[in-house]
């Protein structure tokens, strides 16, 4: 550009001065043969956020006649905006709410200065108070008034005020930052009148309309009794998820992480090659990793994990057969295809490498967890800070159908894969002998009780699976000195249905039957309540399987294992209940964990279902961090039994790191509210209320609970009134 275009622009006409072409140089323009010299580069740049605006000032540079603005929406990349002659200069060309950097250079006839320090800046629109508060509403409960009002946007928090006179003397009594609250602590028969205003940082809104109500000893509905001397621990592997780092809006507080599922079967340690088999049209790929490095997919897994704080669980390959390359789909039409697999081999039992070869033909077990181990050293030692647990494969009986590409059209028989579990758990073993061995990871009610169709099971008999399986493992574990399987795991999925025959687990939209509601909110009880019999459910078929009694799965699996095999623990890796979108998700995931805990579950892992499922994932909040921070469930379960488990049940705990701590999750499954008597527990401080219902989490993402105030507690009882459809977590202390 001529120099005389740049006077121009500036209108600075230098009548006795030669015009000469501008040259591009380090931090500006400079002139390849001039007098005098450019000015240095601006001080002081200071920009100021305003309304759709940002307000730039400067410090005058000796020399310059005119100033460049430069500007962009990332660092580092600005262009001229404007070209003020003064130190100041106001940006309206802006949108609120974006970030904006910007730098200044001095000019004058001699050149351009390097530019200015860069500073940036966030037009925002100006805050103003919010609206007020409408539709405060106050219900009475025994000694507390539940409170509930419509929220107002922009508000960051709300002053409740109360008055035992109407329409003044009111006094702030909590300053909630949801549009719900519980009074409670208050004397039977008298009035309260409540207003409620709304605050952020530009002031307090007027008061709302008045609500009233008198609190009064209404009768219990429901008593709860809790026994203290009846304890049981709590695992700390329940709180556990599938694929942690793949949900969206999961509690940083879980526990526990699971590699596991139909893609795992086949799975190369030594490539990381792997195929889904009926999940993806029986595919070798690299999905689980692009890496070559061997063992990588379940390597970052479980470092992944450990940064987070979480135990693992990961697949070791029990079927046989796992894909030799990741070149596409397998042929089906007479499997296996043994071209494009290669062997299963479960004791290797010397020489191992963690960089083994991967032209011959076999892959070896024993050999595969030694090099996780020198990857990630101790984690299947005796005491690891965040150990590795390992699974027998998944789902084996479905082995032939879920991978046909490996099992063939035949499936595994049951004398089979005992024969097989007791080998490879054999081989891991020799290796690590503190490790924990989970198996034989059922995909449901029908390996579990018949082996899909093979065995000739009754309800009552001995002669379900677990009769068989748990029987010969004690017999080859006390043969080799310490048992070989220690977890018996198996999946559960709701199997209940609606009135038109749609399973729960497709129930996800925001609006359900009340009927469909309570399929959801009872479907647990089928785990471990004796006299539940699936009431309502429109395709009972595992009840009717056994005989029209009770399902009670926990427990009698439990009953078999202590009369069998003693000692054996119990997870559920993979389970569902429904109600993604909807409170009644919330309530059976809550009461869901809340019986893992009582009946002393070791281990569960949720199974994300397709879509959205915040309300689910919400139930582990009630349970871990229902404070907003890092307040938690104890670790001791207290036996609790309810007069009316068909709408409340409580689950009680204490702390094991904190004497006097006890700590509630009641759940009211019923479309009333329920006055609950907690009895049978000495209590003793103030307990802190932390609830989720419908209306609490409208609006919420993620869905979890809201604090509702505290009441002071004593003595061995405890009354509340629970809403309709909620879970509440009551943290005395």
């Amino acid at each position: 550009m001529k120099l005389a275009a740049r006077l121009t622009r500036f209108s600075l006409l230098l009548s006795s001065t030669v015009l000469l072409p501008w040259l591009a140089g380090c931090g500006g323009y400079v002139s390849s043969s001039r007098s005098g010299s450019a000015p240095l580069a601006p001080t002081g740049l200071a920009a100021a956020a305003a309304n759709a605006q940002v307000n730039l000032t400067w410090n005058t540079s000796s020399g310059a006649t005119g100033y460049y603005v430069k500007r962009s929406a990332s660092s580092g990349s600005e262009t001229q905006i404007a070209a003020p002659s003064t130190t100041a200069y106001t940006d309206n060309a802006v949108s609120n709410g974006t970030k904006y950097y910007y730098l200044v250079s001095a000019v004058n006839s001699a050149g351009e200065s390097a530019n200015s320090a860069e500073v940036s800046a966030t037009p925002t629109a100006p805050i103003t108070p919010p609206a007020v508060p409408t539709g405060l509403q106050a219900t009475a409960g025994n000694a507390q008034v539940n409170l509930t009002w419509n929220a107002s946007a922009g508000a960051t928090n709300y002053h409740l005020k109360r008055s035992t006179t109407a329409g003044s003397g009111y006094t702030q009594i909590g300053a909630p930052t949801t549009a719900n609250f519980a009074d409670s602590g208050l004397a039977n028969g008298t009035t309260y009148y409540y207003v409620v205003t709304a605050v952020n940082t530009a002031g307090e809104s007027g008061n709302s309309n008045q609500a009233s109500a008198t609190p009064i000893n209404a009768a219990v509905d429901v008593t709860i009794t809790i026994d203290p001397a009846k304890t049981k621990p709590i695992s700390p592997y329940i709180y556990g998820i599938n694929f942690y780092s793949g949900n969206p809006g999961v509690s940083p507080l879980l526990t526990f992480d699971r590699a596991g599922g139909n893609r795992w079967t086949a799975y190369n340690w030594e490539t990381n090659a792997s195929n889904a088999g009926s999940d993806y049209i029986y595919n070798n790929d690299s999905y689980l990793s692009g890496s070559n490095v061997p063992a990588e997919a379940v390597r970052s897994f479980i470092a992944a994990d450990q940064g987070q704080g979480l135990a693992s669980l990961v697949t070791v390959q029990l079927q046989g057969l796992v894909s030799a390359d990741e070149n596409g789909p397998v042929s089906v039409t007479s499997p296996p295809d043994l071209t494009r697999f290669k062997t299963v081999v479960d004791k290797k039992g010397s020489t191992f490498t963690a960089m083994p070869p991967t032209t011959d033909a076999n892959v070896y077990m024993d050999e595969f967890v030694w090099a996780l181990d020198q990857k990630l050293p101790g984690i299947f030692g005796a005491h690891p800070t965040h150990p590795t647990f390992l699974s027998l494969d998944n789902e084996p009986e479905l082995w032939n159908s879920t991978h046909l590409e490996v099992q063939g059209h035949n499936p595994i028989t049951s004398d089979d894969y005992i024969t097989k579990t007791i080998n490879l758990s054999k081989a891991l073993k020799d290796q690590f002998p503190n490790v924990v061995i989970f198996g034989p990871v059922h995909y449901g009610f029908q390996g579990l009780y018949n082996w899909q169709g093979e065995l000739s099971a009754t309800p009552g008999g001995t002669n379900w699976f677990p009769d068989k399986y748990l029987p010969a493992l004690e017999t080859a574990s006390t043969a080799y000195g310490k048992p070989l399987v220690d977890v018996y795991d198996f999946h559960w999925y709701a199997e209940v249905y609606d009135a038109s025959g749609t399973r729960i687990l497709n129930l996800n939209g925001t609006t359900l039957t009340d009927a469909q509601v309570q399929l959801i909110v009872q479907s647990p009880r089928n785990l471990s309540d004796p006299t539940f019999r699936d009431d309502g459910n429109s395709n009972p078929w595992i009840f009717n399987e056994l005989g029209q009694t009770p399902i009670n799965i926990l427990g009698r699996l439990q009953a078999k294992i202590n009369a069998e095999f003693s000692g054996m623990k119990v997870a559920i890796t993979e389970y569902e209940n429904g109600g993604w979108n909807h409170i009644s998700g919330t309530i059976a995931e809550a009461d869901t964990l809340g019986i893992f805990g009582s009946q002393g579950v070791f281990a569960a892992n949720f199974w994300p279902p397709n879509g959205t499922y915040s309300y689910a994932l919400a139930g582990f909040r009630a349970f871990r961090g229902f404070d907003g921070a890092n307040a938690s469930f104890g670790d001791t379960s207290l036996q609790a039994t309810s007069s009316a488990v068909q709408n409340v049940m409580v689950y009680a705990s204490l702390d094991s790191s904190m004497p006097g701590r006890v700590v509630f999750v009641a759940i009211n499954r019923s479309s009333a509210a329920k006055v609950t008597a907690i009895n049978g527990q000495v209590l003793s401080g103030t307990a802190h209320l932390y609830q989720m219902t419908a209306a609490s989490a409208q609006g919420q993402n993620p869905v979890q609970p809201v604090a509702v105030g505290t009441m002071p507690v004593s003595g061995s009882s405890l009354t509340i009134t629970l809403p309709a459809y909620s879970v509440t977590t009551i943290d005395v202390r």
